[in-house]
């Protein structure tokens, strides 16, 4: 089973939805960087369950142990191994439909692949499993952030065919964040953002669920990021976006709409800014040739709705029987807020490893 990322900074997740633990190993985080678990846990709790009324109400407190690779107060070189152990799990709300194949779930490729499966909640399949991505996610942000300058911020852009179309103000990042954390949707618009909790808490009382997109920039990242060609960095995000569950689509840049385009028009002229090269537009989204060229990396991840609804749906099971599907549990009726963190934690794993990556691609960097 696929469960790494990385080639020099490497994350390998573990742990199922209602197993005992879930958390991450981290191999090659360097040595003597300050490290405690209050540096993991403020991304924890913000994709920890229970906490809005319009998430999931599972009430999980996600703390985080570090269980290897420090010692007082400092990482030492070794793998460290991150445990976040599970409280409030309910098996007996999946007792009962063990053996049917939950529509839009993993239930029966699991089933297909493996013909053994963790059936409570998700198993390994469920977002709950992101626990690790977002606990190392955190780490590798700090990296970033001290050694490279790099911020990552992400936040809500549309629910259903509610959508923000302003530009945000990255010159300011802390402002900014501040703005999308203010609401429960994280999206950076108070107003939008009451209407969004609206048309969730109203989809929710109809027993149904919905999706969004959930846009994403990093600031900082330097040119020369990203290795052709099946290393690309547009490639190597693409296919950890596309890792979270529940992701149907990423748009990179301009992504889809630059089909409407001619060259000229999509075409990112350079020129001179402060004594760096630069582009005047960033439809390619701080990527070109697969490398990053210096300009913000920006793109679009697309989330399906939730596939568990409180509607009655029929189904088939194990023993290819149809049934009639009545889902129990707490699931979240939209899961874009849960997922902003995510969402910047996997690019944060991303950028990361090409950062450690680029150093050693010039002989005179050695």
């Amino acid at each position: 089973m696929g469960s790494s990322i990385g080639r020099m900074f490497r994350v390998t997740t573990y742990g199922e939805s209602h197993g005992e633990a879930l958390g991450c190993v981290i191999e090659n985080c360097p040595a003597g960087m300050p490290l405690t678990e209050a540096d993991i846990q403020g991304d924890l709790d913000r994709r920890r369950p229970g906490q809005s009324r319009i998430t999931t109400p599972r009430d999980e407190a996600d703390r985080a142990k570090i269980l290897s690779g420090t010692f007082e107060g400092k990482t030492i070189g070794a793998p460290i191994a991150i445990a976040v152990f599970n409280e409030n799990a309910r098996e007996k709300d999946y007792s009962d439909i063990k053996e049917v194949f939950r529509p839009s779930h993993a239930d029966y490729t699991y089933h297909a692949r493996y013909q053994h499966r963790a059936w409570r909640g998700g198993g390994r399949s469920s977002a709950r499993a992101t626990i690790g991505i977002v606990a190392a996610g955190a780490i590798a942000k700090k990296i970033l952030r001290e050694k490279a300058g790099v911020e990552i911020v992400a936040y809500v852009s549309q629910i259903k065919d509610l959508a923000f179309k302003a530009d945000v103000d990255l010159g300011n990042i802390s402002a900014l964040r501040e703005k999308i954390e203010a609401n429960p949707v994280r999206v950076p618009d108070a107003e939008l953002a009451e209407k969004m909790v609206r048309l969730i808490q109203d989809t929710r009382q109809a027993g149904d669920s919905l999706g969004g997109i959930v846009e994403c920039v990093a600031l900082g990242v330097p040119a020369g990021w990203g290795d052709p060609v099946f290393d690309r960095l547009d490639a190597l995000i693409a296919r950890s976006m596309l890792a979270i569950p529940a992701t149907k689509g990423i748009e990179i840049g301009s992504g889809f709409s630059s089909v409407t385009m001619t060259g000229s028009e999509h075409n990112d002229i350079f020129e001179m800014q402060n004594g760096k090269v630069a582009t005047k537009t960033n439809r390619s989204g701080g990527i070109q040739g697969g490398i990053s060229n210096g300009m913000p990396v920006a793109f679009r991840v697309a989330f399906k709705p939730t596939a568990t609804i409180g509607h009655e749906q029929p189904s088939v099971n194990e023993k290819g029987e149809s049934v009639m599907l009545r889902v129990k549990g707490r699931h979240d009726p939209c899961v874009l807020p849960r997922a902003v963190p995510i969402v910047e934690a996997m690019l944060a794993l991303v950028l990361v490893d090409q950062f450690m990556i680029a150093q050693t691609a010039q002989y005179d960097r050695l």
